[in-house]
């Protein structure tokens, strides 16, 4: 049970995530998009801590269930399979147009199906080669969405899927402002509020999951996975479960990108996204949600900042055009990591549990 001094602060916080849009709207919609893409990497952080975190599976492919559930939404709701194949176009003849409240489950069920897919293989492989196969697996997923565009056209290949269509709930399009008397709500902001919706619902099945039996047996797992499987618990089973719940959560993070954005391509789930998302769960506290989602929002928001601080300083003329601002930008991010990393190696926010052995060791 919450005391008084917690529901305090969890009012107080509920209340400046609900105001706080609408004071970044008044500084412009970039500051509002930029919390917009901050929710999105939480709920991708939030699903490769269950696997990371809470199992203690490296897995360095988590974007490939990124790029499923948003690729899936993007075929569901975009004219392009009625473009592409006669016969679709018979029946829908102006494409699925498939309503979002349709394609999360949709989305969250195949991306895990891949989850246990890419799990059933890899059971008896654990630290670098365990990572090494993942890497393998997002790349392949990435390279299959660039090239399904011959000799059927199915993801349209490095040109990506555009049009597609924007979230409507109870009727209210997402993709256009919405009108409150005399105020304005922006696009940007009406997403900010639906993901912000989705990440809460993720943080309670998150924390119900670590407190429940098979949170406690992927720790265990974690710590010391020949002790569990001597204490009875199937480690093959809680494997492919962390696996698949993980990888439901990166779907339904897919799904939400390509219906903010409009358009995917093969470029939006690169290498790189996938080790910024482990970097996110890393560096904010492996295994402890809040620390998770303090290194989402962190590593999410930080070169946006980062991108307005140049242009603001113009560093690019103050360096007589030697050194490119977007160089720079990751520059000081990498020093951040670098320096974050050495003065609390656990995390910003570590568990208070998590590596407790190994502080009294030392």
């Amino acid at each position: 049970m919450l005391d008084s001094k917690n529901k305090r602060t969890l009012i107080l916080s509920a209340l400046l995530l609900l105001v706080l849009p609408l004071l970044l709207q008044s500084m412009g919609n970039f500051w509002v998009r930029i919390a917009d893409v901050a929710l999105l990497y939480v709920l991708l952080a939030l699903g490769l801590n269950i696997v990371v975190g809470f199992a203690g599976l490296l897995d360095l492919g988590f974007v490939a269930f990124f790029a499923i559930g948003a690729y899936l939404y993007g075929l569901m709701a975009s004219p392009h399979l009625a473009e592409t194949f006669e016969w679709f176009a018979q029946t829908f003849p102006h494409g699925l147009h498939t309503p979002i409240w349709f394609v999360i489950p949709l989305a969250a069920l195949l991306a895990g199906v891949f989850g246990i897919l890419l799990g059933a293989p890899t059971l008896k492989l654990r630290g670098d080669y365990l990572a090494i196969v993942t890497l393998g697996f997002g790349e392949i997923i990435r390279v299959f969405m660039n090239n399904l565009d011959h000799p059927v056209n199915i993801t349209n290949g490095p040109k990506g899927l555009g049009q597609i269509d924007g979230i409507t709930v109870f009727g209210i399009p997402l993709s256009r402002p919405l009108e409150i008397g005399s105020y304005e709500l922006s696009s940007v902001t009406l997403y900010y509020y639906l993901f912000l919706f989705l990440v809460v619902v993720s943080v309670i099945i998150c924390h119900r999951l670590e407190l429940s039996r098979i949170g406690r047996a992927w720790m265990a797992i974690r710590e010391d996975e020949i002790a569990a499987k001597a204490m009875g618990i199937n480690t093959r089973n809680m494997k492919l479960l962390a696996f698949g719940m993980g990888a439901t959560f990166g779907g339904v993070s897919g799904s939400m990108f390509a219906a903010f954005q409009g358009f995917v391509s093969p470029e939006s789930f690169s290498l790189m996204e996938s080790v910024m998302i482990v970097a996110m769960v890393v560096l904010g506290g492996i295994g402890h949600l809040p620390g998770v989602i303090l290194g989402a929002v962190l590593l999410a928001a930080l070169p946006e900042v980062l991108r307005w601080v140049s242009g603001l300083l113009d560093l690019q003329a103050m360096t007589g055009g030697r050194l490119d601002a977007a160089i720079l930008r990751q520059l000081l991010i990498a020093l951040a990591m670098i320096i974050i990393m050495l003065m609390r190696p656990r995390g910003l926010w570590p568990s208070p549990e998590h590596g407790k052995s190994l502080t009294k060791s030392v």
